[in-house]
């Protein structure tokens, strides 16, 4: 069922459903005739790319593209059934962003989406307070892998394009946040096996700071329009080390400087047993 909107709303929020459980989400042929595609094999690519995106940030797309189908009239009063899919509001946002961007719609939308997740930051900032420091590394995680797919979308459009470039991209990054390591170098002071990343093994303080780095160089590349893999790589350096000043001026530990944490896997398959118990009925 649609949810009932004010008139002046914009249109992405106008045409949010709600489901029978009380779920949000946004049918792709509403959103395919608001974002200006009027063929649904063009858009079925753009929400390949999403759906690609979605998972290289380390979410199951299973979770936020839902195939299904969509009663359209045809004509003298007659309909047929056609595919659709029902995406969830992270999904529109990786949808907007590997749209058309040169479709002045489409910009509207990358501008929607950005603000409602700031808008769920902000209330999941609140929620962090009242966290255990081990359900906080989760969340955070889970955070950087998501921006680090947004990050790597503003450095393509800024030219960063192969696995290659967005290694050196990467790697600039680090360094202005950790005095010069490169990811290779951050793995081998924290002692990591080869197989073990780094980022699982940061804990929530140093995870904050490569989430800032990351999300103030993305802001930076889109807002300048970054052109070119040097001038990007050179953003993405001083994101660390702007980050790294701020860590320097409160009196906090350098990040290469950090302990250690125990492998976010663990902490993951704990959460995912726990979800997977039985609830205790509550005591009357």
């Amino acid at each position: 069922m649609t949810d009932d909107t004010p008139s002046n709303v914009t249109p992405f929020e106008r045409i949010r459903q709600v489901d029978d459980e009380g779920i949000e989400f946004w049918s792709a042929r509403d959103l395919m005739l608001i974002l200006e595609y009027t063929k649904w094999q063009n858009f079925k690519m753009v929400l390949v790319k999403a759906e690609i995106a979605c998972e290289n940030s380390g979410n199951d797309p299973a979770n936020h593209f839902t195939g299904a189908s969509k009663m359209v009239a045809i004509g003298s009063d007659a309909k047929r059934e056609v595919e659709d899919m029902h995406l969830s509001r992270y999904a529109c946002y990786l949808v907007v962003q590997n749209a058309d961007p040169t479709k002045e719609v489409v910009a509207l939308g990358q501008t929607y989406f950005a603000v409602q997740t700031r808008r769920q930051e902000v209330s999941d900032a609140v929620a962090m307070a009242e966290l255990t420091e081990d359900q906080r590394r989760l969340l955070l995680r889970q955070r950087i892998k998501v921006q680090n797919t947004d990050l790597a979308s503003a450095a393509k459009t800024a030219g960063v394009i192969t696995g290659q470039d967005f290694g050196v991209f990467q790697n600039h990054g680090y360094r202005g946040l950790y005095n010069g390591l490169t990811a290779e170098g951050i793995h081998k002071r924290k002692k990591l096996k080869k197989s073990q990343h780094i980022l699982d093994h940061m804990g929530t303080t140093e995870l904050a700071a490569n989430l800032f780095r990351s999300t103030q160089a993305e802001e930076k590349l889109r807002r300048d329009q970054v052109q070119g893999k040097d001038a990007a790589n050179a953003v993405h350096y001083e994101a660390g080390v702007v980050v790294r000043h701020a860590i320097a001026e409160l009196g906090g530990t350098m990040p290469e400087d950090l302990p250690t944490a125990e492998s976010i896997k663990k902490l993951e398959r704990a959460e995912k047993k726990r979800l997977a118990a039985p609830q205790k009925p509550e005591e009357k």
